[in-house]
């Protein structure tokens, strides 16, 4: 496995180990920069505007529609690496 997928796979985990909560809207950054580096473009509809987590979800991966696997898994490990510098 190569260095930044290692490095990917441990901010998973470290993001787990927060000591508090990040906020919703990191929180979205992180949903959307897994899925688009995991799975690639969303498929598929949004959600209903009234399954309103389901729906920003969507939106947050949706807006990296386009964006390369490695460049998503890079922004989540420094997004990651950020939150753990904020709450340490």
């Amino acid at each position: 496995m190569d260095e930044l997928n290692q490095a990917f796979e441990q901010s998973q985990q470290e993001v787990k180990q927060l000591p508090s909560r990040p906020s919703n809207d990191h929180l979205l950054s992180l949903y959307g920069l897994f899925k688009q580096a995991t799975q690639g473009d969303v498929t598929g509809s949004a959600p209903s505007v009234f399954k309103m987590a389901e729906h920003a979800k969507y939106q947050a991966w949706k807006a990296l529609a386009g964006t390369d696997s490695n460049a998503c898994k890079q922004r989540y490990i420094d997004l990651v690496q950020t939150l753990i510098r904020q709450q340490g």
